[in-house]
């Protein structure tokens, strides 16, 4: 761990301002995934029948994300919830899964320079199983590619954000 402000040796300005550039974009995402992900609440109040202010309670208290897609999925596979309706939710919900992974990637690596290029890349913070082994420390190139995939995933949770929120309005769910 480096004390802030310092400079790792050999790193360029040219890799300072990639570092910078990639958590402004991982912030970024960060932001619309919350926003996104707090919609919830509303599918929560909708599908129970509760008010908001329950349905907060309930979102707050389950810790993950996946926890609180599998209670907004299962409440829309009750039999008291329209085919439509759950068709509707179904699609948001597994959406918002798609977007996760990546979300989940930025923020549980740590970043990191490569020592020959001085490029910026990411460390996976994540122990893979395999059969008689074990892996560790997957280090990927953050290059154009990759922050191209970020914008677009931006992108993505932004337009899943106007689709629930027009769900939400629809069905009259509390706001």
């Amino acid at each position: 761990m480096m004390e802030p402000g310092t400079r790792t040796p050999g790193r360029t300005q040219g890799a300072e301002a990639e570092l910078q550039a990639i958590l402004l974009r991982v912030g970024r995402l960060n932001y619309a995934w919350t926003n996104t992900e707090s919609l919830l609440i509303h599918l929560i109040a909708g599908l129970a029948k509760t008010e908001k202010d329950v349905a907060v309670v309930i979102f707050l208290t389950l810790n993950t994300t996946r926890a609180r897609v599998d209670l907004v999925e299962r409440l829309a596979k009750l039999p008291t919830v329209s085919t439509e309706l759950r068709k509707d939710v179904l699609e948001v919900t597994s959406a918002l899964t798609r977007e996760g992974g990546l979300r989940n990637k930025y923020n549980h690596c740590i970043y990191s320079f490569d020592p020959e290029s001085g490029g910026l890349q990411t460390i996976m913070m994540r122990i893979q199983d395999r059969k008689e082994a074990i892996r560790m420390g997957k280090t990927e190139r953050v290059n154009a590619a990759e922050s191209a995939s970020i914008d677009a995933s931006i992108a993505k949770l932004e337009q899943l954000n106007r689709s629930i929120w027009a769900l939400i309005r629809q069905h009259d769910f509390p706001i």
